[in-house]
């Protein structure tokens, strides 16, 4: 197995035949670098020869799974691999296919995860958000603390969500729809009730309960759990999976050109020039939504003397 300055790699389960692969930035609350993004990409790619791996967990190192794509430096991180297809006009304007490709880029990992032939789970605890949610959504299974927090903010001016496009096919068009228009979070244990997830157990118990989850699909050999994910993922995908998180790749770029992107790009840059970093910029994009907290219950009829609702 190669050394990873960004993952921790271990076994557990029934002589080790669980893999476990730890998101491992807890000082930057396991944003996806760019770095740890390619790193990811290689060791999934170490489990999948394994034979005596099969199933693998991803998790995250301290308080968080995944607060989402690192967006500091300005031009690093996970938006490196995208800056790098820098096609611009006469004017140095960025045109949006060349952005396209460089997004397809990272969207190429997602997939993989998707299609790896190792049966996945996602375990989850704190932020699971933004990029973090649309890693965590391309496993096999997904388990949460009951406090976890689930979503995709970024969907609040920054362009579209790719691989969070699941999430019309794992719970109803109303909801999806909602957390889409939105950008709101949910806890897990609403993840857990709308399906977005598997499961939602007490934080305290979430690490030994994934494990004994893990372990018990382990109880099958390698190569028959692939056949099973591979006969499963095709009736997903001829739903249309594949093409429909591509298409959503190819809506993110467009994103970036819409008058709130640009609005939240002039935000960002403002805040850098003020010493400030993204806290300035997350503050005008967040604080509408705070102010306007989702209604989460309808309001009761009130009730006349003849027992009418007025």
């Amino acid at each position: 197995m190669s050394t990873y300055e960004f993952l921790e790699l271990d076994r557990v389960g029934t002589d080790g035949r669980v893999g476990r692969i730890t998101l491992n930035r807890p000082e930057k609350m396991n944003t996806l670098s760019q770095e740890l993004l390619f790193e990811l990409w290689e060791a999934l790619h170490d489990y999948e020869a394994d034979d005596s791996c099969r199933i693998i967990i991803v998790k995250g190192a301290g308080r968080t799974f995944s607060a989402g794509y690192d967006l500091t430096p300005a031009r690093g991180g996970a938006d490196g691999v995208v800056r790098r297809y820098k096609a611009v006009d006469e004017k140095q304007r960025r045109l949006v296919m060349g952005i396209r490709t460089g997004m397809q880029q990272i969207t190429d990992i997602h997939m993989y995860f998707w299609n790896m032939a190792k049966v996945t789970i996602a375990q989850i605890h704190g932020y699971c958000l933004a990029g973090g949610c649309e890693l965590a959504m391309m496993a096999d299974l997904v388990t949460a603390a009951d406090d976890a927090q689930l979503g995709h903010p970024g969907l609040r001016g920054l362009g579209t969500s790719r691989t969070g496009v699941i999430w019309p096919l794992v719970m109803g068009m109303r909801k999806a729809k909602e957390l889409y228009y939105t950008g709101d979070s949910v806890s897990g244990a609403e993840a857990e009730r709308i399906g977005m997830i598997n499961y939602a157990y007490p934080k305290e118990e979430l690490e030994e309960r994934t494990t004994a989850l893990a372990d018990r699909m382990a109880t099958l050999s390698a190569d028959h759990l692939a056949i099973l994910k591979l006969n499963m993922n095709r009736f997903y995908e001829n739903m249309g999976i594949y093409s429909s998180v591509r298409s959503s790749t190819d809506l993110d770029a467009a994103g970036q050109f819409t008058a709130h992107s640009y609005a939240w790009q002039d935000k960002v840059r403002e805040s850098n020039e003020a010493g400030t970093g993204l806290k300035g910029a997350l503050k005008w994009r967040d604080g509408p939504y705070r102010r306007q907290g989702p209604m989460l219950t309808a309001p009761r009829s009130r009730r006349g003397s003849s027992g009418r609702t007025r």
